[in-house]
């Protein structure tokens, strides 16, 4: 499996605000399922990222567009990951007894 980064900017309004309880419910059901690596936020800026497995850009697309608030979303970004590397994607340090 091949692993994306999604990033996108998104416009908030009363009835967004009422959709995320139910999109943060199929989020956690994706990131339950080990699809769905990192989700993250930022307010500030109004933008998300997310990173995920999947087999094709086409099937993370058909992903996205299941959330209640696709239609929220401007600039999608879809771009196949070479090297992830970081702290959780590594072996934990040893400890010695």
């Amino acid at each position: 499996m091949k692993k994306f980064q999604v990033t996108m900017h998104f416009e908030m309004d009363d009835e967004f605000m009422s959709l995320v309880p139910s999109h943060r419910v199929y989020v956690n059901s994706l990131i339950e399922k080990g699809i769905v690596d990192q989700y993250v936020v930022s307010m500030e800026t109004q933008r998300l990222w997310i990173t995920m497995g999947a087999e094709s850009k086409q099937e993370v697309s058909q992903r996205l567009k299941k959330s209640p608030i696709y239609k929220y979303w401007d600039a999608i970004e879809i771009d196949e990951l070479f090297v992830i590397d970081g702290q959780h994607y590594r072996l934990p340090a040893l400890q010695m007894n």
